[in-house]
């Protein structure tokens, strides 16, 4: 008599790594392993609502540090993005806080609906944690969630967050918890570079930050391009250029006073961004500055209104104009 071989069980996989190099952080670049995940387990601790959930991706979206240090308080949906957040709309209705981790692709594409209709309606406290948002992995289309925030920004009541680093998701997470209404944080994870620690620098929902002032150029960046804007800036300097770099990690609601009066003056200013030209920072700050009829040109760097190619990150991000290099032969040539 034969037995039958138990049922497989499928898993979600991640990006391999070995498969191409899928690391933000630069060589000898100082970073926090999985800073999410620590946020995380240490704003639960402080407030007992907050629960986390996940698409089978915990491992993905640091999601599996919260499920060690806190299992009772751990949901693992499966392979299902509108049970995800429908359960999680759910649970915010009965007084708890969830944060609920995918692929940032899975939530804008395959979830809209139910994160539109459950959650942004009713205004309930749903953090939605999407991983590899833009270009932070060379799997392609199908992974890289380039035109995430064009999808979300029109979504009434939604709070979108794109941070810097590392720093930046450690002080945005417990921000998020204690702030009304649903939020979709571009989560970047496992070992995240630190970077604004230098610039005496605290994240505060729904504010801009000068990190530095120029009197030649001026960047304002979301996302890991801050990052590459302050490298920018410095390697500029050897050309004389000085820049200024404003850091909006908030995209919506759009901190358009503290933009604004750093574009308010003669210098060449450019939009810094790890998402498509279409929808992004790119589009908030040109809307901000249409309304308040600030006349002046504004030259985006941004990803095209593309599919991206797969591909090893520091060739897709050089190709792209992402990379530090590239965005100084563009100041360069925009300054003659």
């Amino acid at each position: 008599m034969t037995t039958a071989a138990p049922a497989k069980r499928f898993e979600r996989k991640g990006p391999s790594t070995s498969a191409m190099i899928a690391s933000i952080a630069d060589p000898d670049q100082k970073t926090v392993s999985a800073p999410f995940g620590h946020a995380l387990v240490a704003a639960a601790e402080q407030d007992e609502r907050i629960v986390g959930l996940t698409a089978d991706l915990g491992k993905y979206t640091d999601m599996h540090v919260f499920a060690k240090a806190h299992p009772e308080r751990f949901f693992q949906m499966g392979m299902s993005e509108q049970l995800l957040f429908g359960a999680a709309a759910g649970m915010a209705e009965t007084g708890l806080v969830p944060f609920a981790s995918t692929y940032a692709v899975f939530a804008a594409r395959r979830a809209y609906d139910f994160i539109a209709l459950d959650s942004a309606e009713p205004n309930l406290n749903v953090n939605v944690v999407g991983g590899l948002p833009g270009l932070t992995t060379g799997y392609g289309p199908s992974h890289q969630a380039t035109e995430d925030m064009a999808i979300f920004r029109g979504l009434p009541n939604l709070t979108i967050v794109d941070p810097c680093d590392a720093l930046d998701i450690a002080q945005a997470v417990p921000q998020l918890a204690a702030a009304p209404g649903p939020s979709y944080l571009r989560l970047l994870r496992g070992k995240v570079p630190m970077v604004l620690d230098e610039y005496d620098y605290r994240f505060e929902l729904g504010k801009a930050s000068v990190l530095r002032g120029g009197n030649d150029v001026v960047f304002v960046s979301s996302g890991l391009m801050t990052m590459r804007a302050l490298q920018a800036a410095d390697a500029l300097a050897a050309h004389k250029v000085d820049v200024a770099v404003v850091h909006s990690p908030t995209i919506k609601p759009f901190d358009a006073a503290t933009v604004l009066a750093e574009l308010d003056t003669p210098r060449l200013a450019f939009t810094l961004e790890n998402h498509t030209v279409v929808g992004g920072l790119f589009s908030a700050v040109a809307d901000a500055a249409a309304q308040r009829g600030l006349g002046r040109r504004i030259v985006p760097i941004a990803l095209p209104d593309a599919f991206i190619d797969a591909g090893a990150l520091p060739t897709l991000h050089d190709r792209y104009g992402l990379s530090k290099d590239r965005i100084v032969e563009k100041v360069l040539a925009e300054l003659g």
